[in-house]
């Protein structure tokens, strides 16, 4: 999801995030001078709303993100000539990790092995485990290290194979709960969501423990809308699934999707 509007102060870009700025603004300037398509690393969440509000302020218009496979959460930025159909291949290669099912392997077991092994995070995607498989999406200039240098994972013996298991899933796991709130006001919502005082919400927030769409939020007044995603440090990452009306003393009845 995109931020757009976001209606509280966005605090000044961090050094990295500087540099993220610095190298989208160098992509642009690149794929007008070559007219050839120019690709990022693996992004996540909060830098995927930084480089997509860059390139907004560019005015670029011919750019897409792609992780792959739909659904995913780590991608990369393709930025493409202003007259390209934008079918330019993503430098992104898939592959199965298969293994017995009475071993289990975690995203940590993964990801551990692969950083061993000192690829960067930024060259790895999405990493999907389910039961005796995992679903790998890595930059095509590491996908030789993971396909023929890898044959255990700790001290579980694995086959690597290149190509997403058909039946891949990210399908994200929520508790849901439906709650009421005095108004669409940060600080009431994660009061309402951590299960605290609204001064005590307040305090998080100023004190920089909450963000909003992966951006610190610092105001208690900021007001959030349906689609908003907000974490609270501590308490953890939640979804404003829906607003579904008010009662009779006027407060509003909200459903939040807290992420497992």
């Amino acid at each position: 999801m995109i931020m757009e509007g976001f209606k509280g102060r966005i605090p000044d870009p961090a050094d990295d995030d500087k540099i993220l700025i610095s190298h989208i603004q160098d992509m642009v300037k690149l794929c007008e001078k070559t007219h050839k398509a120019r690709f990022s690393a693996f992004l996540d969440e909060r830098r995927i709303i930084i480089a997509e509000n860059t390139i907004r302020s560019l005015r670029w218009d011919n750019y897409s993100f792609f992780g792959g496979y739909d659904g995913a959460s780590r991608k990369v930025l393709g930025i493409f000539p202003e007259y390209s159909d934008g079918e330019e291949k993503f430098p992104i290669t898939a592959l199965t990790f298969t293994f017995r099912k009475a071993d289990k392997l975690s995203h940590r077991d993964l990801l551990g092995a692969f950083m061993s092994r000192q690829i960067k995070r930024d060259m790895l995607g999405d990493i999907i485990v389910s039961e005796g498989k995992a679903s790998v999406f890595v930059y095509d200039t590491v996908k030789p290290v993971l396909l023929y240098e890898i044959d255990k994972i700790g001290r579980t013996g694995v086959k690597v194979a290149e190509d997403a298991s058909p039946d891949i899933s990210a399908e994200q796991s929520f508790i849901e709960k439906d709650l009421t709130v005095s108004s669409m006001r940060l600080d009431c919502i994660v009061s309402a969501a951590a299960g605290i005082s609204r001064s005590k919400a307040a305090s998080l927030i100023k004190g920089g423990y909450v963000s909003v769409m992966y951006v610190t939020a610092d105001i208690p007044s900021l007001t959030l809308s349906e689609g908003d995603i907000f974490s609270v440090r501590g308490t953890g990452k939640f979804l404003l699934y829906s607003v579904n009306g008010a009662t009779k003393k006027d407060r509003l009845h909200i459903t939040l999707k807290k992420y497992n």
